[in-house]
C-alpha cells in the first residue's frame, strides 16, 4: 500500500465532509413520517453509501400503499430537507483541508451523490476552491459504486492508470469500487464493520490526518 501513488480520489460525504450522519438523518427521519418501521441505527446501516435510488426504492418497497409518483416526489422531499439541514451548520472531516492543501499529486472527488449537492457541502465547508474542476458525479457518469465505472472514468480524466490510484473511502460501496477498479483503497470504516474478504486488501486509518502522514511522511 501507498507505493506508485500518482492520483487520490476522494469520496465526498462522510469522507471529506461531514455529512454523512446528517444526511442519513434526514433519510431516517422522512421515511417515518410515511410510517417506514426502522430504526436509526437500522437506517443508517443499510443506506450508508448506497445511491438516492436505491434508498429511495428500499423505502417505497416497505410502504402499504405506494403512490405511482412516489419515487421522484420523495427524493425530492428529501433533497429539499437535506439540504435545509446542512444550511444550519456543517464541518469538514478533521484534517480534511490540510490534506488538501499539501497535496501535489493529482486528486478529485467521485461520488454517488448529484454534483449540486457535493459543491453544496463542499462550499459550507470550505473546501471547494480546491476541488473546482475535480468533482465527479455517478449521476453524470452514468455508474453507481459499488460498480467500479465512477473511479476508472476519474482515473481517466486525471491521466492515471487505475494501479496507481489510492481511494479514500468510509463505505463498504465505496470500498468495493474501489477493489473493482483495481486501486490501492484506504478506509475510513470502522475495521470490524469491513468483510473478512475485503479486510486484507484494504488499508484502513484513523483519520485524513493519517493519510497525511502516509502521504508525506
Amino acid at each position: 500500500m501507498a507505493l506508485g501513488i500518482e492520483a487520490i480520489i476522494f469520496d465526498c460525504d462522510g469522507t471529506l465532509v461531514d455529512s454523512e450522519v446528517p444526511g442519513l438523518d434526514v433519510l431516517y427521519e422522512q421515511a417515518t413520517l410515511l410510517g417506514v418501521r426502522i430504526t436509526r441505527e437500522e437506517a443508517h446501516a443499510e443506506f450508508r453509501g448506497k445511491s438516492m435510488a436505491w434508498c429511495v426504492e428500499s423505502i417505497g418497497q416497505r410502504l402499504a400503499q405506494r403512490p405511482p409518483d412516489f419515487n421522484a416526489e420523495f427524493t425530492a422531499r428529501v433533497r429539499e430537507a437535506t439540504a435545509t439541514r446542512f444550511r444550519e451548520g456543517l464541518n469538514p472531516m478533521p484534517g480534511a483541508l490540510a490534506l488538501v492543501a499539501r497535496l501535489q499529486r493529482p486528486y478529485c472527488i467521485a461520488t454517488n451523490g448529484p454534483r449540486e449537492k457535493a459543491e453544496l457541502t463542499l462550499s459550507l465547508t470550505g473546501l471547494l476552491p480546491w476541488f473546482e474542476n475535480r468533482i465527479f458525479s455517478a449521476y453524470e457518469v452514468g455508474h453507481f459504486k459499488p460498480a467500479p465505472g465512477l473511479f476508472l472514468h476519474a482515473a481517466r480524466a486525471m491521466g492515471a492508470a487505475p494501479e496507481h490510484c489510492a481511494v479514500v473511502e468510509d463505505s463498504l460501496p465505496g470500498i468495493q469500487a474501489g477493489l473493482a477498479a483495481g486501486m490501492q483503497v484506504f478506509s475510513l470504516c470502522q475495521p470490524e464493520t469491513v468483510p473478512a474478504e475485503m479486510a486484507g486488501r484494504i488499508r484502513s486509518i484513523g483519520s485524513l490526518a493519517e493519510l497525511d502522514g502516509v502521504l508525506h511522511g
